[in-house]
């Protein structure tokens, strides 16, 4: 039966601090190395060991898986990065403390930036202090200069479609280690929730979610695997 395991990395030095972070590059805290190598030896203790793995270009979501197939025995599978699995573009917030921008600007209006489905944050000005225009992995990227949720599942669901979704169907266990926004695209689609209800879902940092898929490919329900 093909499976997917879905893995949001583990904390980040920015989740610590309450930042808004999207495609900025920050590392696992102490914590967050704990929370994916936990992953890892859970994915071991229930036997669902990955044959292939995916992730993001960005370090938090690297790091997290490394540590969690080292803890598996799987840190040698095929491993495929892809800037399309980052997280959300958040622009122009990028870098501010979630409290204070609230505070700014209102509660309101921070909750319809952070959780609407089709409403992006304020682009990100060039030549700031976060401008990836110079990052190497980015070269020759249009870099977005903001996102919404339903960018960032533009830009998720045709990776899944063409290149992730074909390895489940070949009979690879496919792990994607990811972030809070690509990962809910995914979840979106797979468990069809609709544009309303998945601005509400929270994916948890370091829990690894199992979907199994039946001879048509189809997903089956989903499911945390610590509660298998």
């Amino acid at each position: 039966m093909p499976t997917l395991i879905l893995v949001r990395h583990g904390q980040s030095q920015w989740n610590l601090e309450n930042r808004f972070t999207g495609w900025w590059d920050v590392d696992l805290t102490e914590h967050g190395v704990a929370e994916a190598i936990a992953a890892g030896r859970l994915l071991a203790e229930r036997g669902i060991l990955p044959t292939t793995a995916f992730t993001s270009v960005q370090l938090r979501a690297i790091r997290t898986l490394h540590l969690a197939l080292e803890a598996c025995g799987r840190l040698w599978i095929p491993e495929v990065k892809d800037w399309r699995l980052n997280e959300r573009h958040y622009g122009g917030l990028t870098g501010l403390n979630k409290a204070e921008t609230a505070a700014k600007h209102g509660e309101e209006q921070v909750h319809v930036w952070r959780r609407s489905f089709d409403v992006p944050p304020p682009p990100m000005e060039d030549g700031g202090p976060f401008d990836l225009a110079s990052d190497a992995r980015y070269a020759g990227l249009d870099v977005p200069v903001t996102e919404s949720l339903k960018l960032t599942i533009e830009r998720v669901l045709p990776y899944w479609e063409s290149t992730i979704l074909p390895q489940l169907a070949a009979g690879e266990t496919v792990i994607i280690s990811a972030h809070g926004n690509s990962l809910r695209a995914l979840v979106k689609h797979l468990s069809g929730i609709s544009d309303d209800d998945i601005t509400g879902l929270e994916i948890p940092t370091g829990q690894p979610i199992i979907y199994q898929f039946d001879d048509a490919m189809q997903p089956g329900e989903r499911r945390y695997l610590k509660d298998i």
